[in-house]
């Protein structure tokens, strides 16, 4: 198995962008999707950030590819979905309707957001061109042994969402925008004073999710920490690390390491982001936000 960071969902600033890739540059992972896949306001503020910041990761020896967003609606994103394929990198999709802008056995990924639960799905993308898919978090691991045989069989590489706030849905409406009283077309990049999304508690008072913007996720951090042998013996490629404030770096290279066979990951996790809790209840059959896996 191998490391591939995700695109980074949270609206940052072109500066904290470009140190986030260049950081990401001298990491120990194979490859990297860049791009906007949540909210395509954000895109103008940093855009021009993507192509130094593919430049940086090939010359460092990354295999790179760019994402179109999770929910396609605006005649806007049409077209910026189609640009996408001039770029000359793998487009990975968490949208289907992108599929109608790439070409015919153009190679392509599949992201997380994707619905991938069964072979003949699996199957089916490897036949209009996928070669990497990245399983949606909420599987169990019988059913991810059983995609990444499927994918084996099928020449598709299948990652796992290893690390970050597991994406759970996508809407039209802005959560962000609306907590403050603001419509969606005049949210003023309201998103961006939570650069790793808002906690949200139940009315009474209980953890519950994290919003951000568009995008509801996760609580707690998904980590695979305790389940690397696991995977590794069910067939899977590569784990997806999602981007997240703080050292993402040293959190990358302590994956690395762990797949190296050093152990307490899980120990060295905690000491890199203090406060967070994680859970991996979706790869037990448990509920997400459990902690099933502690060994």
């Amino acid at each position: 198995m191998d490391l591939t960071i995700g695109p980074n969902a949270f609206f940052w600033t072109a500066e904290a962008v470009r140190a986030f890739y260049r950081a990401v540059a001298a990491s120990p992972v194979s490859r990297v999707v860049v791009g906007e896949w949540v909210c395509s306001k954000r895109l103008p503020f940093w855009q021009d950030e993507i192509p130094g910041a593919v430049e940086a990761l090939q010359l460092a020896g990354k295999q790179v590819a760019i994402t179109s967003l999770a929910l396609i609606t605006l005649p806007r994103e049409r077209r910026q979905t189609a640009e996408l394929v001039e770029m000359g990198l793998p487009v990975e999709i968490n949208d289907l309707s992108a599929l109608r802008h790439i070409p015919e056995g153009a190679e392509f990924w599949v992201g997380p957001v994707v619905n991938v639960y069964n072979e003949g799905t699996l199957d089916w993308l490897a036949r209009r061109g996928a070669t990497r898919i990245c399983l949606p978090p909420e599987l169990p691991l019988d059913s991810v042994a059983r995609l990444a045989e499927a994918g084996q069989a099928a020449g598709v590489a299948i990652e796992v969402w290893g690390h970050g706030r597991a994406p759970l849905a996508i809407s039209g409406r802005c959560y962000h925008a609306r907590l403050h009283d603001r419509a969606k077309d005049s949210c003023q990049f309201v998103c961006g004073e939570d650069p790793d999304g808002r906690d949200v508690d139940t009315l009474d008072g209980q953890p519950f999710l994290t919003v951000n913007g568009v995008q509801t996720m996760g609580r707690a951090i998904t980590t695979v920490a305790d389940q690397l042998d696991d995977l590794r013996a069910a067939g899977v490629a590569s784990l997806r690390l999602s981007p997240h404030i703080g050292d993402f770096a040293a959190v990358a290279a302590a994956y690395d390491a762990a797949l190296a066979g050093l152990p307490r990951l899980a120990q060295q996790l905690q000491t890199l982001m203090p406060g967070a809790s994680f859970c991996d209840g979706f790869l037990a059959g448990q509920p997400g936000v459990a902690r099933a896996a502690v060994r």
